[in-house]
């Protein structure tokens, strides 16, 4: 390793390592500036004329009796003030979001859900869309807004026995699981009464447009908010294959546990159902935005830039791994140098967690693998909330570990017990932003000179 790329251990301040970590920044705030969905909305979607148009798709608002508006998910409120603001007219609803905003959209109903596991709201909100979809006039417009989080900000579980605490059970196994978001949505789908295009279904048959701000990979759209609008590709026999390959069966609440052993769960609505003759979806936000965004704010800044998104879905030390080495790599050819990286990775927690997340977890270990080098590693989540942490996620350098140190931490044991925040937020390494009314995955950018 040449002398260039390694920083001296007794400086944790070094000037490099300090405008490494304000670059880093700097990429992903400018990433999250090109997502914000008002801009997203008037991007894609515009009224003229008395016609709404949204990716090819155009509807004349004369011919609906009613104009009604269901907006789920982290990006509820502001998916829902953005097209509020496009579309002339009243708009009905509901909109079912983790937080309450400082201005509500007048005219529309809001619950305000739990995340990552639901609460009481949330089931008052999924069983407050239905009653809504199924009394609307047969000749309404219903406008779909969905946004990532909405799996546990709406819900209503498929059976009646089925308890809040059995839903918040099963929500805890499934994300502790170490299964990829799209198996997890999954299960999600066929044990509850809106996901899996089960909502469609109760708005049919009338007109639907769905309007997405994804968080799931792009070819498993319909995992987004467990697919509450699209046709399900899961099956009941992949929940049950599922189950068994991560060994949740005993871990499930009694309730859904019964469900499982006795076969009873029941097949969604898949594209041939007559729920989806009338509906029709436009992604408006996913996570290559961020992406494009991070890749083009870099280039202009100097570095030379690639993007790898293959090590979505992995485990955070296999993708960990995999970005470093692809990244001294690309350091071999050019200096300085962009690694961009979208998508989510896994992590598998064990029953004494302690507080942090899968972006924490994977910067922290990224931390150790360039102690000492000139290479600086930023990990955060669009939506601004890393697991169960106050933080969005990290940025850490070749000085994290020493600087750890120092401050009476010991990296191993941080990971050990999945406790990386803390740590990083007691050296200043952690990201802390807030909620930001988004959510389209995670972002990893990766620095090297």
């Amino acid at each position: 390793m040449s002398s260039a790329s390694q920083y001296p251990l007794q400086s944790p301040e070094n000037s490099v390592a300090v405008e490494m970590r304000r670059r880093a920044r700097e990429i992903f705030d400018y990433a999250l500036a090109e997502c914000d969905i008002a801009n997203a909305f008037a991007r894609n979607i515009r009224c003229e004329n008395g016609r709404l148009f949204a990716g090819g798709q155009c509807y004349g608002l004369a011919d609906f009796t009613q104009l009604a508006l269901v907006s789920i998910g982290k990006a509820g409120h502001t998916m829902a003030a953005a097209l509020c603001d496009i579309v002339p007219g009243e708009v009905s609803g509901i909109v079912a979001c983790t937080t309450e905003p400082p201005v509500p959209v007048p005219g529309l109903q809001y619950f305000y859900g739990g995340h990552p596991l639901p609460n009481e709201d949330s089931l008052r909100a999924g069983a407050a869309i239905l009653e809504f979809l199924r009394g609307l006039p047969e000749r309404a417009l219903v406008l779909f807004l969905i946004s990532g989080g909405a799996s546990a900000v709406a819900e209503l579980p498929i059976s009646p026995d089925l308890t809040l605490s059995d839903v918040v059970e099963t929500y805890r196994v499934l994300v502790h699981s170490g299964a990829p978001i799209a198996e997890i949505n999954a299960i999600r789908k066929h044990l509850s009464a809106i996901k899996g295009g089960r909502m469609a279904r109760a708005a049919a048959p009338r007109t639907q447009l769905s309007l997405l701000v994804s968080d799931v990979p792009d070819h498993a759209i319909d995992a987004l908010a467990s697919g509450p609008t699209l046709p399900d590709s899961s099956t009941v026999a992949d929940c049950y294959a599922i189950v068994a390959r991560y060994g949740m069966r005993h871990r499930f609440p009694q309730g859904v546990r019964d469900i499982f052993d006795r076969s009873q769960l029941q097949e969604t609505p898949k594209a041939d159902d007559p729920a989806f003759a009338q509906s029709r979806y436009v992604t408006v936000l996913s996570n290559q935005t961020a992406v494009q965004a991070a890749s083009a704010r870099a280039k202009a800044c100097g570095f030379a830039v690639e993007i790898d998104n293959s090590c979505d879905d992995w485990d955070y030390r296999q993708a960990a791994d995999h970005l470093l080495q692809s990244l001294r790599e690309l350091r071999q050819s050019a200096s300085p140098v962009c690694l961009v990286s979208g998508g989510e990775v896994t992590i598998k927690i064990g029953e004494n967690s302690g507080i942090g997340g899968r972006n924490q977890q994977f910067a922290l270990h990224c931390a150790e693998k360039i102690e000492g080098e000139a290479i600086t590693v930023l990990s955060a989540g669009t939506d601004g909330v890393d697991g169960n942490s106050p933080a969005a996620g990290a940025v850490v350098d070749g000085t994290t570990v020493l600087r750890a140190r120092q401050g009476g931490f010991n990296t191993e044991t941080a990971l050990a017990r999945f406790d990386a925040f803390p740590l990083l937020e007691s050296i200043g390494d952690a990201i802390v932003i807030g909620p930001t009314g988004n959510n389209v995955r995670d972002l990893r950018i990766l620095l090297a000179y």
